[in-house]
Formats: C-alpha cells, sequence, structure tokens
C-alpha cells in the first residue's frame, strides 16, 4: 500500500523535458511509482491542474544557527526549499576549542556582525554544546524539517587552532598540520567540503578582518587539496573581486583551488548589471581557465532582484561603501554632527560613487530610495515616498534630504534602495547568462542579514515570473534550475528530480498563483528580535523524504529532514 497518492497531476520532473501528467504515489519515504496508478494509498489527493515539482535545492544559506530555533528553516520551506547548503562564506559554529569556552562568545558575535544574525537569539536559541563538528551536526540530527549539507568553514579552523593569533597571525607548520587534521574529522563526520572567504566586507564582532582573510595561499591550497581526499565533497569561496570584478591573482587562487582539489568550488554571488557590461565576461573568465587546468569554477546569481533596506543608525551594505565605515561606525550624537557638514555629504558621495566603489555603486542613487519606517512627527506622511520627490519640495539635493529625514528620526528612519538594474537590458543579459554551464541560481544567504534581506523565496517568485511574468526561460527549465542543477552540483544522491526510487523531496503548486508575497518584519526570533518574512503564495504542500512538512503555507510539525553527510548522502563530481 502507498503512503500517499498525488493523482492527476502535472509533472515537471526536473529533468527539463516537457511536463505531462500523471499519478505519483509515495511509499516509505521515496517516489515509489509514477504513471496511472490502481494501487490502493492511505491517503490520496486530487491534483488536477496543480504541478508538482522536485523539492527545491538553495544552494547557498546560512542556517546553521536558525535550524535549532526554527527547525522549518522558514520562509525557505514554505517557498518550495526541501534542501539547503550552509556553512558558507568560512563561518561556521563548529568546531570550537573546548579548551577556550570563550571561543563561542567570539563566534557569536562574529556571526552577529557579518552575517546579521541576532546576536540575542544566537545567545538563546542555539545549545552550543559542541565541540567537534561531528558533535554539531549530530546535534541536529532528527530535529530538522528540511535536508541540510554543511561545510566546515575555514574561520572555525583557525579560530580552534590558533585561538586569538587566527586573525592576524599565520600559523606554524604544526599549526596548519592541526588545522588539516581538524579538518579531516569534520569531513570524516559528514562535511560536505570547505568554504572560506578573503573578501574586504567581512569583519568580525571586533571590527577585524575575519580570521580567514589572513590566510595565505599556501594554506588555502593545503586545505583544498584536503577536500579531494573525500567523497562527495566541494569547496566555496569569497574574494573581494565577487562583489565587481575579479583580479588575475583571485582567478588564479580559485582555478588552483578547485583543480588541486579536483571538486567543484562555487563563489557568490554574480551581480548582473547591463550598466556594467564588463563584469559578467570577467568574472566568468574564472570558470573558463579553471575548466582548462582540470577544475570547475561555478558563479552563483539570484534570478529575482531582492530588496535589501538600509538604515544610517545600525550597521547595513551603506558601511562597507569605502570611506563610509569611519562616519557610519560613530556614536550616533556624533554620527548625526559628522552627516549635518556639506562637505563630509559630499565627501561621502563622492567616494560611493567612485570606481573604488564597485558593485556598491548601485546604493548611491539615493533619489531612488523610498522611505519606510519613520519615527517623528516630523516625518509623518513620508512612509512610501520617493526620496527625489521630497527633495524636490524641499529644494535639497537626494542625499542631503535622505540625511535631513534620518537624523529627526535618529537615524532609525527604514530605507529601501529601489534596483538600478530592474531594466530590460540587463534582464537580457541575465537570460543569456544562465544558460552558461558555469552558472547556477542560488544566493539567497537565507538564515543571514535577518533584518535586512529576504532572499528565500526567490524560488517562488522566479517561478510565477516564469509563468506569468517576463517569462525568460519555460516552466520545465526554470524547474531543472532549482532542483536538478544544483543537486547534480552537489552530487545529491537520488535527489533533484521525480523519478521512480528517488527520495520524496517534492513540491505541489497552483501554476496560476505561483509566487512571493512581499516582505514584512515580523518579530518571531528569541528574545522577540526582528527579521523580514515572505509568505509563499500558491504552493498546496510540500514534501521531505515522503512527509507531509507544509500544507497551505503552513508548517505542520513534521520534523522529516536528514542532516546530509558528504559520501553517505552526495556522491564525487570529479572535475577531471
Amino acid at each position: 500500500m502507498l503512503d500517499h497518492l498525488v493523482r492527476g497531476v502535472t509533472v515537471v520532473d526536473g529533468t527539463g523535458r516537457p511536463a505531462y501528467v500523471a499519478d505519483v504515489g509515495l511509499r516509505d519515504g521515496r517516489i515509489a511509482v509514477i504513471g496511472a496508478v490502481t494501487e490502493d494509498a492511505r491517503t490520496s489527493e486530487d491534483a488536477s491542474g496543480l504541478v508538482l515539482a522536485p523539492g527545491f535545492v538553495d544552494p547557498h544559506t546560512h542556517y546553521d544557527a536558525q535550524l535549532f530555533w526554527d527547525p522549518y528553516a522558514t520562509p525557505s520551506l514554505n517557498h518550495g526549499v526541501t534542501t539547503v547548503a550552509a556553512g558558507n562564506c568560512g563561518f561556521t559554529l563548529a568546531p570550537l576549542n573546548p579548551n577556550r569556552p570563550d571561543d563561542a562568545d567570539y563566534t557569536r558575535r562574529m556571526m552577529s556582525k557579518v552575517e546579521g544574525m541576532s546576536l540575542v537569539a544566537l545567545e538563546e536559541g542555539a545549545p552550543w554544546s559542541w565541540s567537534g563538528f561531528g558533535e554539531y551536526l549530530d546535534a541536529l540530527e532528527g530535529r530538522i524539517a528540511v535536508n541540510a549539507g554543511f561545510m566546515v568553514g575555514h574561520c572555525a579552523l583557525r579560530r580552534y587552532v590558533m585561538g586569538p593569533d587566527a586573525v592576524g597571525g599565520q600559523p606554524s607548520e604544526a599549526q596548519l598540520a592541526d588545522m588539516l587534521r581538524l579538518f579531516h574529522e569534520a569531513m570524516d563526520a559528514g562535511a560536505w567540503g570547505f568554504s572560506t572567504t578573503q573578501s574586504s566586507t567581512h569583519s568580525d564582532g571586533d571590527g577585524k578582518p575575519v580570521a580567514s582573510r589572513h590566510a595565505l595561499p599556501a594554506e588555502l591550497i593545503a586545505l583544498s587539496r584536503a577536500v579531494g581526499e573525500h567523497e562527495g565533497t566541494q569547496i566555496e569561496a569569497i574574494v573581494a573581486g565577487c562583489l565587481d570584478q575579479f583580479s588575475d591573482d583571485e582567478i588564479d587562487l580559485f582555478v588552483e583551488m578547485s583543480a588541486v582539489a579536483g571538486r567543484p568550488l562555487n563563489w557568490n554571488v554574480l551581480t548582473i548589471d547591463s550598466a556594467v557590461p564588463a563584469r559578467v565576461p570577467r568574472q566568468l573568465e574564472a570558470s573558463e581557465r579553471a575548466r582548462k587546468a582540470g577544475g570547475r569554477v561555478v558563479a552563483l546569481t539570484m534570478p529575482i532582484l531582492t530588496p535589501m533596506n538600509m538604515s544610517l543608525g545600525t550597521f547595513c551594505a551603506l558601511n562597507l561603501i569605502p570611506g563610509w565605515g569611519p562616519v557610519l561606525g560613530l556614536p550616533v550624537p556624533e554620527r548625526i554632527a559628522r552627516l549635518g557638514d556639506p562637505a563630509v555629504r559630499a565627501e561621502l558621495v563622492r567616494r560611493g560613487r567612485s570606481e573604488e566603489a564597485g558593485v556598491f555603486r548601485r546604493l548611491t542613487d539615493f533619489g531612488r530610495y523610498v522611505i519606510g519606517d519613520t519615527y517623528s512627527a516630523a516625518n509623518e506622511g513620508l512612509t512610501g515616498r520617493v526620496v527625489q520627490d521630497i527633495a524636490a519640495e524641499r529644494g535639497l539635493d537626494p542625499f542631503s534630504c535622505l540625511v535631513e529625514i534620518c537624523v529627526a528620526d535618529e537615524l532609525r528612519t527604514v530605507l529601501w534602495p529601489m534596483p538600478t538594474d530592474n531594466d530590460p537590458a540587463s534582464w537580457a543579459l541575465r537570460a543569456e547568462t544562465w544558460r552558461h554551464e558555469d552558472v547556477l541560481l542560488g544566493g539567497s544567504d537565507a538564515g543571514a542579514h535577518l533584518d535586512r534581506m529576504c532572499g528565500a523565496p526567490y524560488t517562488t517568485r522566479f517561478l510565477g515570473d516564469c509563468l506569468r511574468g517576463r517569462q525568460l526561460v519555460s516552466l520545465e527549465r526554470a524547474v531543472q534550475m532549482l532542483t536538478d542543477d544544483p543537486a547534480r552540483l552537489f552530487g545529491l544522491r537520488e535527489r533533484g528530480r521525480i523519478e521512480e526510487g528517488f527520495h520524496a523531496d517534492l513540491v505541489l503548486f497552483d501554476p496560476e498563483r505561483i509566487d512571493a508575497d512581499k516582505a514584512t518584519l515580523v518579530h518571531d526570533l528569541p528574545g522577540d528580535s526582528p527579521r523580514l518574512d515572505s509568505k509563499a503564495l500558491g504552493i498546496t504542500a510540500v514534501w521531505v523524504n515522503g512527509v507531509e512538512a507544509i500544507r497551505g503555507d503552513t508548517v505542520t510539525g513534521a520534523v522529516p529532514g536528514r542532516v546530509l553527510r558528504s559520501g553517505r548522502d552526495t556522491a564525487t563530481v570529479s572535475t577531471k
């Protein structure tokens, strides 16, 4: 007898083949039968007019902490994501040196700063009971609703072995050997691979460059080579050039890391903008060089524009613009005084629009900002209005007008920059870029930057756009890009497709309604901390390993997810 039968559904199987109508039966967590099914089932439903797709795979998340207080990985699960890759950018919660209890506090403060996680939620929501990476994985086993795989982070490896010297120091030969031993232990326990960052935007809770940024190429190559000694593994890496355009040295580093490992390396995130036509070919040059050297470098890119809010009062992307950090990092009274100086404002605008600002230049068209929440009588009625219109009324330049509004709220005003790359030419360039064999959809950062952005709904919003919006790719290809493509990159065993014998990770949705609602601020983290959330539209049900985890955008309470471990749950995707 089947556990559940979905009757008369339109199957989009993840391979890119044309959709077809069939019955799909589930049993013991697997897809048992596809076709005209006559076998009895404990439960069944008529799904005429609905689409059944494989569960979506998100290749870049930071759910490492959130899964402890939110085993449903919301809102990703609501939007059809059944498998998440975490432990990215060199940041993981394990391993932790048991001889230095303060390392847990350092890690929490680093994650709060670099990934925008609530410090209170990190302190109250996770047990911090582990030392080794395997103990961390075991702490999640059997209590999560999604399937989750975890890279082991370079920063944690360095901190465990080198202590505070990890920031600023170089490992001795003995320390590098210890780092490699620790890494192999994590891999033996099931880590998916190695993640690291060299990005200039990544600083710890003390404002210093995170530990991995101090690593020299030889250390990165040694750890990359170790990746190749384990089955079903990957590399994920970030460098400064990920934000705009790679230097030759950065390309050489990516190529060598992938080639010595014999494993794919993915990086995040390829920003596509018709106003910067040189960026895409330059970034994909890393992929071309890697293939010639026996490696593979894969760029992640988002298929939607993810709104991100800003504030002059708290740390946000504006702080990352060269020259802005020293001003926006001052105590609020001093910050207000500095922003009140016309010369300071002029210099900030100049730096923000200079070549050195790279991709952050996109944030300096202040006239396009929309005012969000306000907190003073002086700003009453401004919510939802565009700064350019307000500036014209007040006879101010846009940035001075924006500062005036924020100062009235003691810098608490919520700001929404409108994207500059929403033009037809940029969307045409995206469609072209998606066809490249080394470009993969992803980069949601789900689980991070919780009160600033909400990238998790990219799956449903993309499908809605493909069905009823720009229609840049077919439904069959769109589903393949969200399912089988990332599953194949990570070597997921028997996941990513609707095929008899595969794990029953499935999404049932209404093609007439599939989409994501606008992001709203909710206070549901430990300590009543805020985050942005987005409702899924048109999702009928989501199954993880054959168990219904979502019905009608509501979690069922089941926790059928698995910690996916390298080798056991992933096969080697060789580059050679």
